[in-house]
């Protein structure tokens, strides 16, 4: 699929906000259906990302799409799991948010720009941008949008967590 098919596709369709804030729908690595990617695109994706410096070698097609988040893919900072194991979907649900743990992901993913600027065409890095360098504002949006009674319910989750854990360290 061309860029200009997936971006005629995309306007189409709403937005795919991972638990760390990438916005999946533009991301060139992410497969799932109907965001499918040629073996072309993915072995030029897998090719961007060495000359970006996410990655020390051009990798297969397989091991550079992505299917969306689950606790059992490979992420740095456990993003996933943390949400999993908090019973939300994002860290912008969180009443932690922002912890330590994604602002480091924020402060990393930012690193990266000035390389995309350098090595990539205007759209790849638009496309980049919207991917990537906007999860801090996807998940402060997504934290606005949380109604009170959903925000009172996830800090009493982490509450609630929080004692539990502390209860156990300290029978």
């Amino acid at each position: 699929m061309k860029m200009e098919n997936l971006k005629e596709k995309n306007a189409v369709i709403e937005t795919i906000i991972a638990a760390c804030g990438n916005d999946c729908a533009v991301c060139p690595r992410y497969t799932a259906h109907p965001y499918e990617k040629s073996d072309e695109e993915l072995h030029r994706t897998a090719e961007l990302w060495m000359k970006i410096g996410y990655r020390d070698h051009v990798v297969s097609n397989e091991e550079i799409a992505c299917h969306g988040c689950n606790p059992e893919n490979w992420c740095r900072y456990q993003v996933v799991k943390c949400c999993e194991d908090r019973g939300i979907k994002t860290c912008g649900e969180c009443s932690e948010y922002p912890c330590d743990n994604i602002k480091e992901c924020f402060a990393v993913t930012k690193s990266f720009e000035p390389m995309c600027r350098q090595v990539c065409t205007d759209d790849e890095y638009k496309r980049l941008e919207k991917a990537f360098f906007e999860k801090e504002k996807n998940l402060s949006d997504k934290m606005v949008k949380l109604d009170p009674v959903q925000k009172d319910e996830n800090r009493q989750t982490v509450l609630q967590d929080k004692f539990e854990e502390d209860w156990e360290v300290n029978k």
